[in-house]
């Protein structure tokens, strides 16, 4: 069927009105799933149906529900609530205040940290390279040329032949392990500037982090945390820490551990010698300040909105404006071939199923039991007052709790995507406006802002 006569049926249909509220309660989702099936509220102490749905009666006889994917290139919807749950989630370890995480956490010590990966061989950057002679290959041994910001080039190898694609893929599907050691490394490092022993220290103070990762344009992650210092309180979640541990002890042990964390990797497939991994030369350790940043300091708001917007960024993003660099293309490629000589039972097993993240196996955003509220809470919080909202439908007069309402349901699968593409350009113009409508609002509080601010 042609576009213009799919969109033209659906606006013409009796029960558009109800099609594109489904379509909001989807938050315009890009690639929804499809459901079949029916639920049954009950009052649980009474047995009383409070109410019952079938997707039988929605039209097409199917009921949507989010995707649910964080990257921002799959589904502009869903990466964006991923984005405001992560940034709840930073924010509220950052700053306090909200999701029953007290304000005087933003007095405790706090760093943001960036540590990035070594060098694998000169890649094209926006800052020139001096470096004198030729490699074997006849290639310049650094990039000497003129980049700009945006363009497709920067990233990629000077000299793909000299490029140790190996070693970044080996480094790669080793990175969550060196960020676990680091952590640990971190708290003996503490300790040692603090002048006591780690069991000691561990009476009086603990780590807490959040931690999301970063795909460089070279397709190598680089991570982002913020780390902060609590007390220890057996009733407090979040006490803080000793006066007389500070800002300082931490940047200290930050550098140290750094320096000293390492991994012996397993030799690659097809190789016979093993890799000592370490963190790359540049990393970045900065303290931040509880306010607005206006004197050039960092403040926690505006690292709790850096960390969510790489939280939904992923391999896509790295060579989706290009359609597709050779560098990263190279980077796949070889993920492939060592994975075709992998042993089953050996420490790279598992490679095959990572080519899609350049090797990197890791979760993208992770964080210490106690930083703050987690991604699933936030979830459950959107339950819940989804649940209160049908209660005050259904029974606006009488005192019934959500927690003496059981929700019975049986779902199948129907298939993934909107019916029709008339269906799926309605509900992408829709998400458009929806998102700009946003913006413009986001733009009016900070000009409001701006204004009140002496």
């Amino acid at each position: 069927m042609p576009l213009a006569e799919s969109v033209a049926r659906r606006l013409r249909s009796p029960d558009y009105d109800r099609w594109m509220g489904n379509a909001a309660a989807t938050g315009y989702c890009h690639n929804p799933v499809r459901l079949v099936g029916s639920s049954t509220t009950l009052h649980e102490p009474t047995g009383e149906v409070l109410a019952d749905y079938a997707s039988s009666r929605e039209p097409d006889g199917i009921t949507f529900t989010r995707c649910g994917n964080r990257r921002a290139i799959r589904c502009a919807s869903c990466s964006h609530e991923y984005k405001g749950d992560t940034w709840h989630m930073i924010m509220a370890g950052a700053a306090g205040g909200m999701k029953e995480v007290p304000e005087a956490v933003a007095t405790h010590p706090m760093v943001f940290l960036t540590l990035t990966a070594p060098s694998f061989g000169a890649v094209h950057t926006t800052a020139t390279d001096r470096r004198d002679g030729t490699c074997e290959h006849g290639m310049t041994r650094g990039c000497r040329c003129t980049h700009a910001e945006d363009d497709p080039q920067r990233g990629d190898a000077v000299c793909p032949d000299c490029y140790d694609y190996v070693g970044q893929v080996v480094w790669q599907y080793h990175a969550p392990e060196l960020w676990r050691r680091f952590t640990i490394r971190l708290r003996r490092e503490l300790a040692r500037t603090l002048g006591v022993t780690q069991r000691a220290a561990s009476r009086v103070v603990r780590v807490q982090f959040a931690k999301v990762a970063e795909f460089q344009r070279r397709g190598v992650v680089h991570f982002h945390a913020i780390i902060r210092l609590d007390g220890v309180d057996p009733v407090d979640p979040f006490p803080p820490a000793p006066a007389s541990v500070t800002t300082a002890h931490l940047i200290e042990a930050i550098g140290a551990a750094v320096k000293k964390t390492k991994v012996v990797a397993a030799p690659a497939p097809g190789e016979d010698t093993s890799r000592e991994l370490r963190w790359g030369k540049q990393f970045d350790a900065r303290v931040i300040v509880r306010h607005d940043g206006l004197d050039g300091s960092l403040s926690d708001r505006a690292v709790a909105a850096y960390i969510a917007k790489y939280a939904t960024k992923a391999t896509e993003d790295l060579d989706s404006a290009s359609g597709g660099r050779a560098h990263i293309q190279r980077v796949k490629q070889t993920v492939r071939h060592l994975a075709k000589f992998v042993d089953a039972e050996g420490p790279y097993a598992q490679l095959h199923k990572w080519d899609g993240m350049l090797g990197f196996r890791g979760h993208f955003s992770t964080k210490s039991r106690r930083y703050s509220v987690t991604l699933g809470a936030l979830r459950g919080a959107r339950r819940a007052w989804r649940l209160s909202a049908l209660l005050d439908k259904v029974r606006p007069t009488e005192d019934v709790t959500p927690d003496e309402v059981l929700v019975i349901g049986s779902w199948s699968y129907a298939g993934m995507g909107w019916l029709t593409d008339g269906d799926k350009v309605l509900a992408t113009e829709a998400a458009n406006g929806a998102r700009e409508w946003r913006n413009d609002r986001a733009r009016a509080r900070y000009q409001t802002h701006e204004r009140r601010t002496p």
